[in-house]
């Protein structure tokens, strides 16, 4: 259980780097952001995928602050609730040695 927590908390990461790379490009001009979402993998975990966004020809950069702004706040509590989990796990894993020891 904690690798598939663990694996959440590595494509969190990845997607938290995307959107802090669309954030500081807000006034570059021209600047295609990134798009991430993130997939359930064959084994239980996580892994994010990278893609550009449609380019739309525009001089402007093309980074939606709102959207960006509104992904951060989800990255964070996501990245909260797996250690959260991670903790609990390693609480309980150490109650059960202490009980069997």
């Amino acid at each position: 259980m904690i690798s598939s927590n663990v694996s959440s908390l590595m494509s969190n990461q990845t997607y938290m780097n995307n959107n802090a790379g669309n954030i500081a490009n807000a006034n570059t001009d021209g600047f295609v952001p990134r798009n991430t979402t993130i997939s359930e993998t064959q084994n239980g975990g996580t892994k994010a995928n990278t893609t550009m966004a449609t380019d739309t020809g525009s001089a402007q950069s093309q980074t939606d602050l709102t959207k960006e702004i509104t992904d951060q706040v989800t990255i964070e509590k996501t990245a909260v609730a797996n250690i959260q989990a991670i903790r609990t796990q390693n609480e309980m894993m150490g109650s059960l040695l202490d009980i069997r020891g």
